[in-house]
Parts: structure tokens; C-alpha cells; sequence
């Protein structure tokens, strides 16, 4: 039976929701899902998805689960079902001991309709043994295009999905995204066995946008900016690679007289939460920020979008400029084309592709350890000096292969703060405890103090699983007897396959990384080919998510009759005989975390890494101090000084 024709769809949507009608594709997406069909909705940013799992979860028996790498989503969206009268909620670090419990104990109740968690959430085992005794109506996975290795956001994490649903036994999914190819569509279909006539793709085409490809110099850009902030009207987002960069323009723009505030991952998490609030409320006109700002951020009257750097891809660049105009009215979409851009741009990359022996070593310290193993991505990420985005991907590589299995994840270091006096702790609790308890408390050098519980050697010296130590400790949190710190997380793994070649994986892994660098810099030249376009912008970027515009929208710079023009740059850069003697001093200062011709490259390019960030390099006045030449030239430079010896004489 279809429920669509019992008129139950539409009295939900008016009954919980308030809307009178529903928007392109959101029907259709609907009613597949009721039909127990898995769906992939493609809309453009702004286009209503988060309705397509909503509604359904509110009609359908037991639980929706909604994944979703995005906290300030998730929390925008809970708070807003609540408002209605929703039963929704979240799980994730931001809440408390006791609103955790209470969550975990509504969803085993079957009080709630919608549970939103991150991808991450799905790799602990603890939390996955609880979901397979609660009835789940479907799983709704938000920006689906993360799971593509060849999309411009991939996270490992995405990878694993598929095989969470099929274990939890979840009837239906809804992959969502704003920015899929006709490459990443085709992934996320394959993974999610999705079949063609299950994709509601919706155009990308927003006709009140007014896309603008400036061409101009770094020295004339911030005036540029400027000007047409004051021209062109408020509310605005300015995009920038960096964060330094987003910091000076903030500044700039706050000392010319603009309500500017910078917003990227660099900053609290309180304090990014305080500017979006800002923005939100209208209480500052322009936010200059990294891609970290706007996932999420349903601001309808953003009138400009400004590119100040160059967007990494045109899926970026389309899921950004779809931020400006949501309430239909004109909105101004410009990018000030810099060609000094494509430089930092590609030395991003280079610099983040691990090399050969690198994934050796790394495999290495992963593959060693025994048939049952944990281990700390920071710690790996460090000693190995790759970035642990990197080392999430090869551990799911690793599990994809069949080569490990993961078994959960902990907090290894409890760092416990007295909010009672210890006798009185003791007092209250049994004999066995008392006992436990006295070990846990001989860390403790004064009461008023701080201390630090490793939990794995201190269950060991108790002979005691280190869940019930972990679990005496939550329970006197929740008592409000002491205050707890978690860190230090660590992954259990169980090695599966034993006899392993590991220069052929490392080689095999290489070389997957590699052709994920040539990926990435075909991106930055689909970029650049959209600037130095003479044909509509607005078709060509149809064009490259595989949608045809038949006329030119009327509404871009070209349409308009403003050519493309070669982006300027400034001169060839050459060594200065000062730089060369900063170098050389360098040299000598013999850094470990700049031990090899890499690493040293990426130091003077202004990107740090895992051992730089440990050593607080990005301190050192040399730090970034070749950025704006090309990464291969850098690390030719760098080789040439990895065969000298460090000491001078």
C-alpha cells in the first residue's frame, strides 16, 4: 500500500513541519524510501534534504539513524525538531556524562525518532552492540560524496558504512549530497547498491546567482575586496585557503570600517560557535573564513559570496557559492583570480602525499604488534610525521582489505579532578570498590589537585578489566563526586591475515596516494579552466556535474560580454643571497622534524605537519618562508641540503 495516496504524507508535512507543499524532489525521495527503496538525492546546497529523512523517520517504526560529519549541524537540526516536538537527539563529545546516559537510555526505549551521530561514532564497538537491539528505519548519510576517493572530501571513514548498515540490518538508506559528479554518483551508488532509477538528481542551475571571474594582482586584491563589500551589500562571506589569511583580512576589513570577524578550525570550538552566532543574528556582516564555515549554516539572505583565494575544486567551489541567495533574491558570486593561488593551492597537495617509505614505516608500526593490538592515531601520526587524515585513511584501507578488523575505541588517560573530599568519596562506596578506589587514588599527590589515571596499567596492576574500571570512574562522575578529563583515544584492532609482503602493500598504497595527488591537481585545472573560459560560466559548471544547459544563462561575466583573461602573477621568484644564508642557518639548528628533504620542504612552503606542529615550529621565523614557490622546486632546494653535514665546522 502506498502511504502517499492515503494523504498521510501530507498531513505530516503540514501537522509536524508547517509547509503546505513540498519542494522539487523532496516528494520523490519520499516515496521511494516508504517503498522501502534506497534513495541518493542530489540537491544543490540550500535545496531541502534534511526533509527527505525527517519526515520519513516520523512515519515509519522505530529509529532513524542519521550520520553526519558536521557537529553544528547536528545540533542546529536536533534543537530545531525539538522546537517542533520532534523526539530527536544527538550523540557526540560535546555532551555530558548524564545527557549521553539519558540519550542511549531514550533510544533503547524507543523514544526517539531520529538519532544523529558521526561516522566516527560507528566504529565503537560498544555503540554498535547497542544499535543491533534497536529497531532502525533507515540511515540517512549526509555529504555521501565523503565516501568517494576520488571526491573532493573523502573521509575513511564513509568507507565503512555499507558494511555498518548491512550489519545492523537497516531496510533502507538515503545518501544525500550537494556536489556529486557523474564519477562520485556512479561511488556512492555502487557502495550503497543504489540503482539508477533510485538517484533524484535536481539542477544545480540557481538563476539568481551572478557569478563573476575577477582577474586581478595580489597587491591590488584587499582594495578590490573592499570595494565591492561596500558596493555590492551585506550579508557576505569571504573565502580564503588559510587561516592566516583569513585572519589578516578580517582584520583589514575591521579596520576600514567593516563589522568583519575570521571564523576556521584554528579557533574554540566556542568561539567559532559565538561568530556563527554573530553572522546568524546580524550582528557582524562578514565572516572571512576557511572552507570550515558554512557546512550547515542556513543563512537565507547572504548577498555575496567572494572567493579572495582560489576555490580547491569546483564541487567546492559550487557548494560555496551555493550559500548566497537561498531566499531567492539576487546574489553576487565573485572570485578574485590571483594566479599566485594555484601555487599554495598544489603545494597543499604535494606536501600531503605520503611517500613510499613513509607507508612503509607507518605499515610497520600498524602491522607489528601482534595478533590483538591498540595503538593512537596522534601518536602514529606523529612518530611517522603524516598527518592523521592520512593514517584514518590506510587503517581503512587495512580493513577494507580484510587485512584488520577494528574492536573498538577508549580514552586511555583518565585525568581525575576531587569535587568532595576523598574520605568521603571512599565512605560511600563497597568494600571491593574501596579497594579498587585507594589504587586509582595513590596517583593523587595533594587533594586539591589534579591527576592523571592510565587506565590500562593501572586495571593490569588490579588484575581488572578495564571496562569496569572506566565504568567505576563514569559512575562517580555521574555522581558528582570528581570531574574527568578523557584523553589519549586509542583503536583496538585484531590482525586477520598474518603472512603479509609489506613492501608490495606499502608500493600498492603508494601508489593509490599518488593517483589521488593526480586527482587533486586535476581539480585546481578544472578550476582554472572555468576562469580562462570564454564560453557562460554557469554552463560550464552545469557541464561538470553532467547537466546540460541548452541557452547561456544571461546572468554571468561572460554572458555579459567580460572576457577571460590570463591571470596575473608576479615575477619569477628567486632566492635572495639573505634567504639563502637564513637557510643555511637553518641547516644547522639540525631539527628533527625536519630530518628528511621532505619534510624540510614542507616547513619552508608554510605547511606544517605532525612532528613540526610537536616541535611548535610554525613559530620559527624561517617557517613559510619560501611559500610561494612551486613544492617540487622547494624539495629540490631541501635535497640539496640533506647532503651536507649539519655541524659546521
Amino acid at each position: 500500500m502506498n502511504i502517499l495516496n492515503h494523504g498521510l504524507v501530507n498531513e505530516t508535512l503540514q501537522r509536524l513541519f508547517g509547509f503546505r507543499a513540498f519542494r522539487a524532489g523532496q516528494q520523490e525521495v519520499i516515496s521511494r524510501l516508504l517503498e522501502e527503496r534506497s534513495v541518493l538525492a542530489i540537491f544543490p546546497t540550500g535545496g531541502g534534504k534534511s526533509l527527505c529523512y525527517q519526515l520519513p523517520a516520523m512515519m515509519l517504526e522505530g529509529t532513524a539513524l542519521v550520520v553526519s560529519p558536521l557537529l553544528a549541524l547536528m545540533k542546529d537540526q536536533v534543537d530545531g525538531l525539538i522546537a517542533k516536538g520532534i523526539p530527536a537527539a544527538r550523540l557526540d563529545s560535546s555532551l555530558t556524562k548524564i545527557q549521553y546516559q539519558n540519550t542511549l537510555e531514550r533510544l533503547l526505549q524507543g523514544q526517539l525518532k531520529l538519532l544523529y551521530v558521526s561516522p566516527e561514532k560507528l566504529a565503537n564497538s560498544e555503540f554498535f552492540k547497542l544499535l543491533k537491539t534497536v529497531k532502525l528505519s533507515l540511515m540517512a548519510i549526509d555529504e555521501a560524496h565523503c565516501l568517494s576517493e576520488w571526491g573532493h572530501n573523502f573521509r575513511p571513514d564513509y568507507l565503512k558504512l555499507a558494511v555498518a548498515r548491512k550489519k545492523l540490518g537497516i531496510p533502507r538508506i538515503l545518501a544525500l549530497t550537494a556536489t556529486a559528479t557523474p564519477a562520485v554518483e556512479k561511488d556512492i551508488s555502487r557502495y550503497f547498491k543504489i540503482s539508477p532509477q533510485d538517484v533524484v538528481k535536481l539542477s544545480f542551475h540557481r538563476p539568481n546567482l551572478d557569478l563573476r571571474i575577477t582577474p586581478c594582482t595580489r597587491a591590488a586584491r584587499k582594495a578590490l575586496l573592499l570595494d565591492r563589500l561596500q558596493r555590492n551589500g551585506y550579508p557576505a562571506v569571504v573565502y580564503c585557503t588559510r587561516q592566516e589569511t583569513a585572519e589578516e583580512i578580517a582584520t583589514f576589513l575591521a579596520k576600514n570600517g567593516q563589522k568583519a570577524r575570521a571564523y576556521h578550525a584554528g579557533l574554540r570550538s566556542e568561539l567559532r560557535r559565538e561568530i556563527q552566532e554573530e553572522f546568524m543574528q546580524n550582528h557582524i556582516d562578514v565572516v572571512a573564513a576557511t572552507i570550515a564555515f558554512g557546512m550547515g549554516v542556513d543563512k537565507a539572505n547572504i548577498r555575496q559570496v567572494l572567493h579572495y583565494n582560489m576555490p580547491k575544486s569546483l564541487e567546492g567551489y559550487t557548494q560555496e557559492i551555493g550559500r548566497a541567495g537561498r531566499d531567492g533574491l539576487p546574489a553576487i558570486c565573485e572570485w578574485l583570480a590571483c594566479g599566485e593561488d594555484r601555487i599554495i593551492l598544489e603545494n597543499f597537495i604535494y606536501s600531503d602525499t605520503p611517500s613510499a617509505q613513509g607507508i612503509r614505516n607507518l605499515l610497520e608500526r600498524i602491522l607489528k604488534r601482534g595478533s590483538e593490538f591498540d595503538l593512537s592515531l596522534y601518536d602514529l601520526s606523529t612518530s611517522c610525521d603524516i598527518r592523521q587524515t592520512v593514517v584514518s585513511t590506510i587503517l581503512a584501507y587495512l580493513e577494507m582489505e580484510g587485512i584488520l578488523e577494528a574492536r573498538g575505541s577508549y580514552f586511555n588517560d583518565y585525568h581525575i579532578k576531587l569535587l568532595r573530599p576523598l574520605s568521603k568519596i571512599l565512605a560511600g562506596r563497597k568494600q571491593a570498590e574501596r579497594k579498587i578506589l585507594q589504587v586509582v587514588f595513590s596517583y593523587l599527590k595533594a587533594e586539591w589537585k589534579s591527576f592523571t589515571v592510565p587506565i590500562q596499567p593501572c586495571a593490569e596492576s588490579l588484575g581488572l578489566a578495564e571496562a569496569k574500571l572506566r565504568n567505576l570512574l563514569d559512575d562517580l562522575e555521574g555522581f558528582g563526586e570528581l570531574a574527568l578529563k578523557k584523553t589519549n583515544w586509542r583503536q583496538a584492532y585484531r590482525l586477520k591475515k598474518q603472512d603479509l609482503h609489506l613492501p608490495s602493500l606499502a608500493e600498492t598504497m603508494a601508489h593509490r596516494f599518488l593517483k589521488k595527488e593526480s586527482s587533486e591537481l586535476g581539480r585546481i585545472e578544472k578550476v582554472l579552466a572555468l576562469c580562462q573560459s570564454n564560453h557562460c560560466l554557469t554552463q560550464s559548471l552545469l557541464k561538470h556535474f553532467g547537466e546540460s544547459m541548452i541557452e547561456a544563462c544571461g546572468h554571468c561575466d561572460r554572458c555579459r560580454g567580460v572576457l577571460a583573461m590570463t591571470l596575473p602573477s608576479s615575477e619569477v621568484q628567486t632566492i635572495s643571497d639573505r634567504d639563502w644564508h637564513r637557510l643555511h642557518e637553518l641547516h644547522l639548528e639540525s631539527h628533527a622534524a625536519l630530518g628528511t628533504p621532505r619534510q624540510l620542504a614542507r616547513f619552508l612552503c608554510g605547511m606544517s605537519s605532525p612532528a613540526s606542529l610537536r616541535a611548535r615550529l610554525y613559530r620559527h621565523d624561517a617557517y613559510g618562508m619560501l611559500s610561494d614557490f612551486p613544492f617540487a622546486e622547494v624539495e629540490k632546494i631541501a635535497e640539496s641540503f640533506s647532503s651536507k653535514p649539519s655541524i659546521s665546522p
